[in-house]
């Protein structure tokens, strides 16, 4: 293999960081850690043999060459071809025929008329629905809101749940409409007794997830961490153009208020007189779609910052649109995840958005 030129798969980004790279194997919704000497041999020599990259270092770091190496190949990361520009790099462009894909409808003491909503959906081509409810719906609710789907033969791919526990909850109920429902993506039941996750038998896309952590209202939203990454390449490719948690996003928070973010205080008019369409074309729902993880401070020193989903509704600096989420407690200079809630220069923002109960909370 050493006079073989070694390439990289297509579906194996790489992404460096200020301390540290990863690789993102997009295929197997993985990553990898690796040194920035290893993103820079990829970067500089993919396509070349592994006795060209020695010889370029003049063969002072031949063991470290070789570890690196031993790594790709074991991860099977890298494959050997005599041939490599039969082999390119892989688009990353990115685009959608929705003009809506993702639409987030929060509940409390208003129940929208999701069969009413669903028309809207339909014009603007979404495939994904979240439905967030604060108050117990009860499982009949989540039973009929599936069943308008099917009658109505709806375009939307996937639906989420998030509701509250509550007593006599019926596993095996919930459990029979996730295997009876295929759209359905997942329901999170929070503020439950125990932290479990189940997967719907017979059912390879629902599960159904318990969680103590309580949820109040959309405060609780804009949480960055490990568990919300996604290596894949539609977020990859998502993430080099545009902010990947409001690009393509439309919301309804629990008044009825149409917003970028059920979390955000901006409303662009009322499901009551205004439609989704018309908040969606106003001069200012689209500002902050083109904001990348690039541009963002502190994130574009960041190795995850292309698996990661974004949040523009509380961030550190409330005056600048491009500042550090304020609910990531990853710090790429140091490769340390730490509380985000304690940190104390983070408490006079959290005081401005509010939160300090719910931090208490949640502590």
């Amino acid at each position: 293999m050493e006079h073989s030129n070694f390439i990289l798969f297509a579906d194996c980004i790489s992404v460096k960081g200020f301390n540290r790279s990863i690789i993102c194997d997009t295929k197997n919704n993985t990553y990898h850690f690796i040194p920035n000497g290893l993103f820079d041999i990829l970067e500089n020599y993919n396509g070349n043999t592994i006795e060209k990259i020695k010889n370029a270092f003049e063969n002072e770091y031949d063991e470290i060459i070789d570890e690196y190496f031993e790594f790709l190949i074991t991860n099977k990361l890298i494959f050997f071809n005599s041939n490599p520009d039969l082999f390119p790099k892989i688009s990353t462009d990115w685009n959608s025929p929705s003009a809506i894909t993702n639409i987030i409808v929060d509940y409390d003491e208003v129940i929208h008329d999701f069969k009413k909503l669903m028309p809207q959906f339909e014009d603007l081509k979404c495939s994904h629905v979240q439905l967030r409810f604060y108050k117990n719906i009860g499982v009949n609710y989540i039973y009929d809101i599936v069943e308008n789907l099917k009658k109505g033969k709806s375009r939307i791919v996937s639906i989420d749940f998030i509701l509250p526990y509550y007593e006599n909850f019926n596993l095996d109920e919930v459990n029979k409409i996730l295997i009876d429902n295929s759209r359905i993506h997942s329901i999170i039941v929070f503020n439950s007794p125990y932290d479990k996750r189940y997967s719907a038998l017979g059912n390879k896309m629902g599960y159904l997830m318990m969680v103590k952590r309580n949820v109040v209202n959309e405060k609780h939203c804009g949480i960055i961490n490990d568990e919300y990454f996604y290596s894949n390449i539609k977020l990859f490719t998502e993430s080099q153009h545009h902010n990947t948690c409001l690009n393509r996003k439309i919301s309804i928070d629990k008044d009825g208020n149409i917003k970028n973010c059920p979390s955000m205080a901006e409303s662009f008019g009322n499901i009551k007189d205004t439609t989704l369409e018309e908040g969606l074309n106003h001069p200012s729902f689209k500002k902050y779609w083109n904001i990348t993880k690039d541009q963002i401070e502190v994130c574009k020193d960041c190795e995850f910052r292309h698996i990661c989903t974004d949040c523009r509704a509380y961030i550190e600096n409330p005056e600048d649109q491009y500042s550090k989420p304020l609910k990531c407690g990853y710090n790429p200079y140091t490769n340390v995840w730490e509380e985000w809630s304690t940190n104390p220069l983070k408490q006079k923002t959290i005081e401005f958005y509010g939160m300090e109960n719910l931090i208490k909370k949640d502590a």
